[in-house]
């Protein structure tokens, strides 16, 4: 099995952390598919604070056969987005992804070129922003026996010069995974670990300093989720803020989804700083 990509390392906790938590909006997805294969996804979102509803459109072609993934989506602010990706159809293990945006009202355009390759013990991508710089990206993670080691670096090329870089290392477990992480030209410092106690418990901690912001205190966030029963799940989590984040996610009916979420700040329960949230999800 191959390691995770860059920028998975962490990814159970993060997950445990950061999904699930619908707080400060109302949000909406349907997903249709064609008998053709064809998949479509509508989001909606609205801002509970300014009542701003953004949305999108999404229409995704899939042909397992050849590796062959088309999509395209149309967003509210105009924003017009293709992307093609082909697995393993130039070379097993090789993946190339073309991803492009315009903005047809400013003539704002935005492509990105990309390369993945993955064997048993090598996971590593590259790519190249071509209106950006041009920038060159790119990062490779090694593993072995849970063992995990990777780098990231960012290249501007019209500048000559190294815009980022950092360096990962983890232990990956059936039942535990840990990762210590350093980014942005090794100021900002990440360590996460997470747990599934049972098939019914997970836990997780995270966390993060930025050595570039003086006199800066470590943030650390726990959480846990709990399954109720096969349809029903809630999470919860705390940071050393006060900050508590609540989730409840239910199945309906098949097809069916809904989640609310709430964000309270436990150091001023009487303040009007409170974010709360719903999501539902419709699958046909």
């Amino acid at each position: 099995m191959h390691p995770p990509s860059y920028s998975d390392i962490g990814k159970p906790a993060n997950d445990l952390l950061g999904k699930d938590y619908p707080v400060g909006s109302a949000k909406l997805e349907v997903n249709t598919t064609t008998p053709n294969g064809i998949k479509f996804t509508v989001n909606g979102n609205k801002d509970n604070k300014s009542g701003h509803i953004a949305s999108d459109i999404k229409a995704k072609f899939t042909d397992k056969a050849k590796g062959l993934v088309f999509t395209e989506t149309w967003t509210t602010n105009n924003v017009l987005g293709a992307q093609l990706e082909l697995t393993d159809s130039i070379a097993p293990g090789l993946k190339l992804d073309l991803n492009a945006s315009l903005l047809p009202e400013k003539g704002t355009k935005n492509a990105k070129a990309g390369l993945e390759y993955k064997q048993e013990h090598v996971f590593t991508r590259s790519s190249l922003d071509l209106f950006k710089g041009p920038t060159l990206y790119g990062d490779v993670v090694i593993g072995n026996e849970g063992f995990v080691l990777g780098a990231d670096v960012a290249y501007d090329v019209s500048d000559a010069k190294v815009t980022k870089y950092g360096l990962a290392a983890g232990y990956i477990a059936p039942l535990f995974s840990v990762s210590v992480l350093s980014a942005n030209k090794f100021n900002v410092f990440t360590a996460s670990y997470h747990q599934k106690v049972t098939s019914e418990v997970e836990a997780g901690a995270k966390a993060v300093w930025n050595k570039a912001v003086p006199d800066s205190n470590v943030g650390i966030e726990v959480g846990t989720k709990v399954l109720l029963d096969k349809t029903t799940f809630f999470k919860a989590k705390v940071d050393n803020q006060g900050r508590l984040g609540l989730g409840y996610t239910n199945t309906l009916r098949p097809g069916i989804k809904m989640a609310v979420g709430g964000l309270f700040d436990t150091t001023r329960l009487n303040a009007d700083v409170h974010k709360l949230g719903v999501q539902f999800t419709f699958e046909g």
